[in-house]
This record gives C-alpha cells, structure tokens and sequence, in this order.
C-alpha cells in the first residue's frame, strides 16, 4: 500500500473510531455488562418488591445509555418498555428544554419580564423568564406535600381550587421576597413558564408545540403532556414518557443541545440549564438548582449532593423516585422510575454503582 494510500486508510479508521451512536427509531444496543459489580447494582435497585406496604426502594425501570447506546435496561411492576411513565417534577425540566427550542428561534429572552407574556402576573411585573426558571419568582409559595396537605400550596393547584388555571392560581400569590433574590422551590413558576409558552409561540402553535419543537425532533413519539382546563400544560408534573424516550432528552443535554448535524437547543442556553443559580444558599446534602435542572455542584463549603459521581453531573428529579441522570463526561444516560414513598432510595447510592457497573473509566 503507497504512503498516500496508508494515510486515506488511517483517516477512515480514525473518522471511524471517532462516529457519535445516535439513535434511530430503537437504540442501537452496546456490549452487556456482567459481574459483581452489576448484581451488587441490582441488589439495591430492584429488591424484593413489596407491594402491599410500598416500602423500601421500588424501581419501575432502570435504563443506561453509554455514548449514545442501550447497555443496560430492565423492568418491574406494571413498567414495561413501552410504559409511558408519570415523570412527575422531570416535567420541569422537559418544560424548560421546550423553551428553549423557542428561544433558540428568538421568540423570547431571559430577562424578559414574563408579564409581556403572561398579563396575570401583573401584580408581578418584574419577574423574567430566568427567575422562574431558577425558582426565583419571589412569590410565597408552599411546596408541601402527602405530609402537610393543608399549608400546601401544591397540592391545592393540582387538585382543589387551583386546579383549573394552574397558572392564574400562581399568579394570584403574594410576594416574599423580590424577584431572582432567593431561590423556594415551587411547581407554580413552572406553571407560569407554561402559561406564557402559550403566547411566546401563539395559539395555533401551542397545543402540539412540544412535539414539533422537541419530541418528533428526536424521535419521541408517545409521549404525553396533560393540561389543565385552560389548556395549559401541566408543567410541573404530568409528562408521561417511556424510559426510551427519556433518554432521548438526557442525550441532547449530554451533547449540549445538539442531535446529529442540528444544534436543536442553543448553546448558550444548555450553559443556562447547567450555571447554579447565584442566589442559591447551599445546604449539606441538597443538589443545586440551575435552570430548572439540578447540579452536583460544591457550593459555599458544602459538600457534593452525589459525592460518588462527578462534579458535571447533573438531573432531571421528580416525585417518588424518578430521575434522569445525566453525566456527560462518562458518556453515561442514566433513566430511573421509581414508586418509592418512604425515602429509602438515594440518588448517590444509585449513581454510586451505577458507575462502578457501567463507567468506561475506572471508578476509584
């Protein structure tokens, strides 16, 4: 073979070993693991299933992505692989990369006044896109759940007087603090985010906007957003999704908002998505918001959330267990539903050994 020749060859070899895994209508399916490693994976991810008390660690699903390829997938209770899941609070998240398609087509900035969007919040006419997106609205709300229903002010938007108009109900609260000064996590300012998503696009638009703008795009097809009486999708908590699909998301945003050849979600945004949130007070323990995604960020002398993953990891959370775990610098997508309802399951514990399973690194 003449030098010239060698080189072209060594090229393709090298353009070869260097080719993204996307996936298609199915995942594309990568080496199967074994070893103690992954029973000891199991043995915490899938104990014995007790259905009657619903207590301990009770996983739907469990699915892992590694550069772009299925290597891990598995299946409990009613959950199978054609599941559309209740995601519950991912829904945030899927909301927040929602708009970020329509910002990307420069329909909105971030430090509009969301009033321009969405005229009932203006009692609250300082309130921008960021601050919502940070849980920052400044608006005193109560993220209370099952154990104190009567201060919760989620609970009444999801199913008593709240529950027509989500977003109106938001809007109606009083102020505690100015807006993008603390962060209170809220379902509410999500809800706003998806009121105003109505006219950021138009009407016309809005009603199959997410699947335009983001699921047919990757290749979601069963997806499902509930709204509420107004129409307005329930951002907070009712997208359904297989765990397939869900990792179609977390893929994306381990790409930084690329999928193939198109830049789907801007750069700038995606470093929006992944930047703590500055008037964030960092508690032992607790993972970092950033915009309407979660970090495993060291802030202000506290210690890793996830201590066992690495310092770029970062998730979509939702109620009762469910996660999409996202670690760009392993490769690694990582889908969990859960019914857990006692508090049992830990996410470092999960990303623990799901690295020592599946990392191409060796974990120390």
């Amino acid at each position: 073979m003449s030098k010239g020749l060698s080189l072209i060859f060594m090229l393709l070899l090298s353009l070869s070993a260097h080719a993204e895994n996307w996936p298609a209508e199915q995942w594309s399916t990568g080496p199967k693991v074994t070893g103690p490693a992954l029973e000891a994976l199991e043995s915490y991810a899938f104990p014995t299933r007790d259905d009657d008390t619903r207590q301990g660690v009770r996983t739907d699903a469990l699915l892992v992505i590694r550069d772009g390829q299925l290597i891990y997938e598995r299946y409990a209770g009613p959950t199978t692989a054609d599941t559309p899941h209740l995601t519950w609070s991912i829904s945030k998240s899927l909301m927040a990369t929602v708009l970020g398609v329509a910002y990307g087509e420069g329909l909105f900035k971030l430090q509009d006044p969301v009033v321009k969007f969405y005229p009932a919040l203006e009692n609250h006419p300082a309130i921008t896109f960021a601050d919502l997106l940070h849980w920052a609205s400044g608006l005193d709300w109560q993220e209370d759940y099952e154990y104190a229903p009567l201060k919760s002010s989620v609970v009444a938007m999801l199913y008593t007087r709240g529950h027509r108009d989500m977003a109106a109900y938001t809007a109606g609260f009083e102020a505690y603090a100015e807006p993008g000064q603390a962060f209170r996590y809220s379902s509410g300012d999500s809800n706003l985010l998806a009121a105003a998503l109505k006219a950021i696009v138009g009407p016309d638009r809005y009603a199959d906007y997410p699947w335009r703008a983001l699921f047919e795009p990757l290749g979601i097809h069963h997806a499902v957003w509930e709204a509420d009486a107004s129409g307005t999708f329930v951002a907070s908590s009712y997208a359904y999704l297989t765990a397939r699909d869900l990792a179609r998301i977390g893929l994306l945003m381990a790409r930084d908002g690329r999928w193939g050849g198109r830049q789907l979600l801007p750069r700038d945004w995606i470093a929006f998505n992944r930047e703590p949130f500055a008037g964030y007070k960092a508690h032992q323990d607790a993972a970092v918001p950033g915009g309407q995604w979660w970090l495993n960020r060291a802030l202000d002398g506290a210690t890793q959330p996830w201590p066992d993953a690495p310092a770029d990891a970062f998730a979509a959370l939702g109620h009762w267990g469910q996660a999409l775990y996202v670690i760009p610098g392993e490769k690694l997508v990582i889908v969990r539903y859960g019914d857990d309802r006692d508090g049992s399951y830990q996410h470092n514990e999960l990303l623990k050994r799901v690295l020592k399973a599946f990392a191409e690194k060796v974990q120390p």
